[in-house]
C-alpha cells in the first residue's frame, strides 16, 4: 500500500488502532506486529512507535475499548424481573458479546502485561465497571449492609462466566463437554443463585 495523505496525530492514532483491531479480529494476537499494522495504514513501522510506546500500549488501548463496549452492553441489558432473570440476561449478554468476535475477545486472556509493569489503574477501573450491573442484580439476594459480600459475589459470578466464555472462544470447552457454553452458564447462574437464596434462608 502506498503512503496515505498526511494525517493529524489523532487521525493517525485512530488508523493504527483500527488496523491493529482488524488484524487481531482476523488472525488473533499472534498475527499482530508493527510491520503488519504499518503495511495496512501505509506508514513505516517506526511510525507506530511514535504514537504508542510499544505494542503492549497499543493492545491495552484496544482492550480498553473492548471493555467499554462490553460495559455498555451490560448496562443496556433489561434490568426488570427477578434477580435470577436479571442475572441470566446479564450472563447471556456477556457470553453473546464474547462470541461476536472470538479472536478479539481472546486478547483479554492471551495478552500479558510484561513482568514488573503494574496493571494501569484505568484498566482496573474498567474491569470494576463490569461488576456494577451484577452487584445491582445480586443485591436483593444479599444483606444490603454487606457491601463487601455483594462485591465478592459479583466477582465470583463474573469470573465464572468469564472463564466459560474464554474456554468457548478458545475452542477448549467442547473437548470436555458436549453442552454448549451458553447452557452451562445458565446452569451456573441458576445454581449460584439457589445457593445464595439457601444461605439467606438459614
Amino acid at each position: 500500500m502506498g503512503r496515505r495523505s498526511v494525517h493529524t496525530p489523532e487521525e493517525l492514532r485512530e488508523l493504527i488502532i483500527q488496523a491493529a483491531t482488524e488484524i487481531v479480529e482476523q488472525h488473533g494476537l499472534e498475527g499482530l506486529s508493527a510491520r503488519e499494522v504499518a503495511k495496512r495504514i501505509g506508514y513505516s513501522p517506526g511510525t507506530i512507535y511514535n504514537v504508542f510506546e510499544n505494542l503492549d500500549d497499543l493492545l491495552l488501548t484496544i482492550e480498553a475499548r473492548l471493555l467499554d463496549q462490553l460495559a455498555d452492553r451490560l448496562t443496556s441489558t433489561d434490568a426488570s424481573g427477578t434477580p435470577q432473570q436479571r442475572l441470566r440476561r446479564l450472563a447471556g449478554s456477556y457470553f453473546a458479546f464474547t462470541q461476536e468476535s472470538p479472536k478479539l475477545w481472546n486478547l483479554l486472556v492471551e495478552h500479558r502485561i510484561p513482568a514488573g509493569r503494574p496493571v494501569p489503574e484505568w484498566y482496573r477501573a474498567k474491569l470494576e465497571s463490569l461488576q456494577i450491573p451484577l452487584e445491582e442484580a445480586l443485591s436483593p439476594l444479599l444483606n444490603s449492609a454487606d457491601t463487601e459480600g455483594r462485591k465478592r459475589a459479583a466477582r465470583t459470578l463474573w469470573a465464572s462466566v468469564h472463564g466459560m466464555a474464554a474456554l468457548t472462544t478458545a475452542a477448549k470447552l467442547s473437548p470436555a463437554t458436549d453442552r454448549a457454553g451458553g447452557t452451562l452458564i445458565d446452569d451456573l447462574v441458576s445454581t449460584y443463585i439457589a445457593g445464595l437464596e439457601h444461605r439467606r434462608a438459614d
